[in-house]
């Protein structure tokens, strides 16, 4: 009898296609490093991908890995799939969509508003970073053995 060495995980049409158009609209993916043997938590569905495992994205994603179709990163225990340009051309043709839709990746961002009750930069005012204050010496303007604010005295200064 014939035994693989690595056997394949059978993924239903409609999760392949959930996981490839999430992975199209995105540009990338996200899923944390779980195995069935060891960790319950293989078993629960992806936080992103609505009705589909998060060992079946991984096992998708190590497939179109190997197709060269995206790039793999592994850090903290998630791995990360990028969409490179092959991949992007692979998915619009398998998905059948059309050539001005492009993953959010390579979609241009607009500046982000500022965060809520933060005035624009242009409403705040001068910057309140201002050094001049402490640089300027004691009031009265006189300098004459003034050493400024800190704990050190520093050398004495020539005459």
């Amino acid at each position: 009898a014939l035994h693989l060495s690595h056997p394949s995980m059978l993924i239903t049409k409609k999760n392949r296609l959930a996981i490839l158009s999430y992975l199209f609209k995105e540009g990338v993916v996200v899923a944390e490093k779980t195995t069935g043997h060891t960790n319950r938590k293989a078993l629960i569905n992806h936080p992103e991908i609505e009705g589909v495992r998060n060992l079946e994205v991984i096992k998708l994603m190590q497939s179109l890995t190997s197709k060269e179709l995206v790039s793999e990163r592994f850090s903290w225990k998630h791995y990360y799939w990028f969409l490179n340009d092959e991949g992007i051309e692979y998915l619009r043709e398998y998905l059948n969509i059309p050539e001005d839709v492009v993953p959010n990746t390579l979609k241009k961002s607009t500046k982000p508003a500022p965060p809520p009750g933060r005035a624009p930069e242009a409403e705040r005012g001068p910057p309140r970073g201002d050094r001049d204050g402490y640089r300027r010496g004691p009031p009265g303007g006189d300098r004459e053995g003034y050493r400024g604010f800190g704990r050190g005295g520093g050398a004495p200064r020539p005459q």
